[in-house]
């Protein structure tokens, strides 16, 4: 159990740090060389760009709730 939430857990922190990294910063970011800066110029807020922040607050809650779980594990175990 524990190795599994390990696992998932570093999955988690790197699907995270992608999803972070492809967000349109100041600068474009990333998502502008998957064809997200053109649009982004056209309109407020994308339909990519909000599935975008549902897929990182997803990660952050599952990454979060790992820590939580590993932590209670460690605590109880001993």
């Amino acid at each position: 159990m524990t190795l599994a939430l390990q696992i998932i857990l570093v999955l988690t922190a790197v699907l995270m740090t992608v999803f972070v990294l492809l967000h349109k910063g100041k600068g474009g970011g990333l998502s502008s060389l998957f064809g997200g800066g053109m649009q982004s110029n056209l309109s407020g807020s994308t339909v990519v760009e909000k599935n975008l922040d549902r897929y990182t607050i997803l990660m952050a809650v599952i990454w979060i709730a790992c820590i939580v779980a590993l932590n209670l594990i460690q605590a109880f175990a001993g």
